[in-house]
């Protein structure tokens, strides 16, 4: 089975445009989160994690006319060239498929743009066909929406295509904006939280969202790669627990089922995991059920963080960035810590990062979970490692 490697990436948030300005920032417990009254987003004040609209504008006007895009179509196609000028593979390239994540789209163009845009834009699938225009690929794209998994289902379809030998190389692309519509349904449920989230702490009370979109090229094309023991997929798998549309299997075993395949498909069944990603949005359900399934795989002993207390709960392309970022933490042989995590507030006694390490991780894991029981993991590691 052909090898998958992580190429190139690029992670856009309110905490910058570059990975590295991402990176930098968290490394150093830096948070994006900040209270808006933008009318256009909450009829009340509400912390969110969003992108400056002017610095948006000036980093994209380099490459195109923001009146021809909307706002996500314009943050993918930066995002997308800023990963692919790290590499020399060809995007009109038929070797190359462009896969991409979000769960709202151009939701925005149900509100503030809709004069400005064809009716046809608000789907889905318009995205992707405009951004693969831009970048003359012909190929049919894969478009993901499965809830917040969403961004790891990219990640693992990309990485299955390749390893069939379908394509040679995967340009995989998540990302949501905030609009109006956006946090609606989560405050019909009293998701959100009243302060900047709280992943697993005891007194946490909902997710805080986020604005941003993450890239990342993977191949296997092994000239393509710099590095000299670069960073693998080593395997990734996606479970359904049924249990209720908004809320997910308290027991945790639809998670487990994804972490269990995703290690088997490494054959890794008795690795020692270095570190792991958690999805932890901070609702009470979501942490409670995450912290079981890890303790059922038996992990709870593993280093462990969320990053939605940096750029919030960035949707369809949270899987993505946050994926990235545990890239950077092999690269970098550190270890970010839990921010807004004080107190232990689950069940399982999970080993939360609450300070940052310098460490040697040599691979990690990521969860996923979702609205109508969806849930994935993902494992990469580096190629040298055991």
């Amino acid at each position: 089975m052909n090898k998958v490697y992580a190429l190139a990436d690029n992670i856009i948030t309110s905490l910058g445009f570059t990975t590295e300005a991402n990176f930098n920032a968290i490394k150093n417990g830096i948070s994006g989160i900040a209270q808006t009254n933008d009318p256009k987003i909450t009829q009340v004040p509400m912390y969110t994690s969003i992108i400056d609209s002017e610095m948006l504008k000036n980093e994209f006007t380099q490459f195109g006319d923001t009146t021809d895009y909307t706002r996500l179509e314009q943050m993918m196609i930066l995002s997308i060239e800023k990963a692919v000028k790290q590499t020399t593979i060809d995007t009109k390239s038929n070797d190359t498929i462009f896969i991409f994540s979000s769960t709202k789209g151009n939701i925005d163009l149900l509100e503030n743009r809709r004069q400005e845009f064809d009716t046809e834009r608000i789907n889905l699938w318009a995205i992707a066909d405009e951004v693969c225009r831009f970048f003359s690929n012909k190929q049919k794209p894969i478009f993901i929406s499965n809830a917040c998994i969403s961004g790891v289902s990219a990640i693992i379809t990309a990485a299955h295509l390749l390893q069939s030998g379908k394509y040679k190389n995967a340009i995989v692309c998540g990302g949501d904006i905030i609009s109006k519509f956006t946090p609606s349904g989560f405050q019909s449920f009293k998701a959100i939280s009243a302060n900047p989230c709280k992943p697993f702490d005891v007194t946490r009370d909902g997710i805080t969202l986020g604005e941003g979109v993450g890239t990342i090229i993977l191949t296997v094309k092994k000239e393509f790669v710099k590095d000299s023991n670069p960073v693998i997929f080593r395997g990734g798998a996606n479970s359904n627990d049924a249990n209720h549309i908004s809320g997910p299997s308290r027991t945790g075993d639809g998670l487990y089922f994804a972490i269990r395949n995703t290690l088997s498909e490494a054959n890794k069944i008795d690795i020692n995991i270095d570190y792991i990603s958690a999805h932890g949005t901070a609702t009470q359900y979501n942490d409670e059920m995450e912290a079981k399934a890890i303790g059922l795989a038996g992990l709870e002993h593993v280093p462990i963080n969320s990053l939605k207390g940096y750029w919030g709960h960035t949707l369809g392309a949270a899987g993505i960035i946050e994926c990235i970022a545990g890239i950077r933490s092999i690269k970098e042989n550190c270890l970010v810590k839990s921010l807004g995590y004080n107190e232990l507030g689950v069940s399982v006694p999970l080993n939360i990062l609450t300070k940052f390490e310098k460490r040697e991780i040599r691979n990690f894991l990521k969860t996923a979970s979702g609205f109508g029981g969806c849930n994935a993991a993902v494992y990469f590691s580096e190629e040298n490692a055991d």
